[in-house]
């Protein structure tokens, strides 16, 4: 991997890791709570499951495998079983909430179908494009 594809994947987890941290924020103080309740570990743990999330998106958007879906759904269940592994292994640091499994399903989940839109709609125009310039 080039230099500037390092580049372009630090900027955007960078972007999504700061874009979720000031959402939580902004959650938190829309319901009184004027600190993360979970403290350092809880931006450790974010920051962890980002980058399982980040990973796997890079290896689903290079992976040669055909159709784009089968792509994604290959990339897709590995990483969730990473993720669940992850907060697994935070239970052994501090008792998990009754929801952890079912919260980090909904926000990877949602977080990867985004992405997997975006990245869908940017090669669909890309080869459209690359159609109109043949």
């Amino acid at each position: 991997m080039n230099k500037k594809k390092w580049r372009h994947i630090v900027s955007v987890y960078s972007m999504i890791y700061t874009a979720i941290t000031l959402l939580s924020s902004v959650l938190y103080l829309c319901n009184g709570i004027y600190e993360d309740p979970s403290g350092n570990w809880h931006e450790l743990d974010r920051a962890m499951i980002l980058l399982i999330g980040i990973a796997a998106f890079e290896l689903c958007t290079n992976l040669p495998v055909k159709p784009l879906i089968l792509r994604y759904v290959t990339a897709y269940i590995p990483s969730l079983l990473l993720a669940f592994a992850y907060v697994w292994s935070t239970g052994l640091r501090e008792p998990l909430a009754k929801t952890a499994y079912r919260d980090i399903w909904i926000n990877f989940t949602s977080l990867f179908v985004l992405l997997s839109i975006i990245n869908t709609a940017v090669c669909a125009y890309k080869k459209k494009r690359g159609d109109k310039k043949g």
